[in-house]
């Protein structure tokens, strides 16, 4: 290996792939076909990968040796996650997200501290507001040639999404999360239904209405779970759950959609672009740049989880209205 960045990088990048009960020297000593006491050296840069063994581990984990190779002291990899209508589809982008909250549960330790400016996936689980998503996401940004003039079908959208949409939600009430929401968030949303209402796409003003009321049930149980500290489906019993919710109001900015997860010691940045597509990064000291930068805003935002009533029913009350405006409009 060219430097010892890069083989510190390749460690850390096959370790957070292993599952928490696997060890990585066994790992790297089964494919490398060493000692432990081999593979443990090389895992602490005590002794260089030659290029062989690099390639080996690359290939046997699915990692681009030329990334690898490439790090340098100012730069920050990448993995770009692109949804496309024939390589990557959005079932396939749907199932990995849901196979990435599955893995993120299964540590002990672990916390996502999200920013958002929209309504995020993991508020999808009722059904109109899922069809509707997913008609906007195929039509106006996948450009999907099946819906190109296709009108809105809320009961067109297979049960496959539906029940994966509800399961990715089902796993993400059981991560602890930081949560950071501005008035804003609903803006983008509303827009979108209001598009297609101009253009005629809707069937008939009772779907129109249906989009908004579940949009509305999304808000209500969003406040719900903010009362109560914790998250939890539809239905759910809040008090069986765990305080695992802190939920602040943000006045200060509205950034993009960013999403930082932490397993262990381990974080991991998603950075979210054109809607869908998202970039993460595992660069250690990037994820604790972009941690302390989450950390201030929090500071400067209320937290209206289990506590400040006022500010709590302030705030959704915003995006209540917002929706009820609409609703009376139509």
């Amino acid at each position: 290996m060219p430097s010892d960045q890069a083989q510190e990088f390749l460690f850390q990048r096959i370790r957070e792939m292993l599952p928490p009960s696997v060890s990585l020297t066994d790992v790297v000593s089964e494919i490398l076909h060493v000692s432990s006491d081999s593979a443990y050296r090389r895992i602490r840069n005590e002794t260089p990968l030659v290029l062989q063994e690099a390639k080996q581990l690359c290939d046997h984990f699915q990692l681009s040796l030329d990334q690898v190779l490439s790090i340098k002291r100012n730069s920050i990899l990448f993995e770009d996650t692109r949804v496309s209508n024939q390589e990557y589809p959005y079932e396939s982008y749907l199932s990995d997200l849901l196979k990435l909250a599955q893995y993120v549960n299964s540590f002990a330790r672990k916390e996502i501290v999200l920013l958002t400016k929209d309504v995020p996936l993991f508020q999808l689980y009722f059904q109109p507001m899922i069809a509707f998503r997913h008609f906007f996401w195929m039509k106006s940004i996948l450009q999907h040639p099946d819906y190109a003039t296709k009108a809105i079908d809320l009961d067109g959208v297979s049960p496959g999404i539906v029940s994966m949409s509800r399961d990715l939600v089902k796993f993400y009430t059981q991560i602890p999360s930081t949560e950071i929401w501005n008035t804003e968030c609903i803006n983008g949303h509303i827009s979108q239904i209001e598009f297609y209402k101009e253009g005629g796409l809707f069937s008939s003003t009772a779907d129109i209405r249906a989009v908004y009321q579940a949009t509305k049930e999304t808000i209500l149980h969003l406040k719900d779970q903010s009362e109560h500290g914790c998250k939890f489906m539809p239905g759910e019993n809040p008090s069986t759950k765990r305080n695992n919710l802190n939920f602040f109001y943000n006045r200060l900015i509205l950034g993009e959609t960013t999403i930082l997860v932490k397993t262990g010691d381990v974080k991991t940045l998603f950075l979210n672009y054109d809607v869908l597509n998202y970039m993460t990064t595992h660069d250690e000291k990037f994820c604790n740049q972009v941690d302390e930068a989450l950390e201030n805003l929090v500071k400067r935002s209320t937290m209206i989880s289990q506590s400040s009533e006022k500010q709590r029913n302030i705030f959704f009350g915003i995006l209540l209205a917002k929706i009820e405006d609409r609703l009376r409009k139509i």
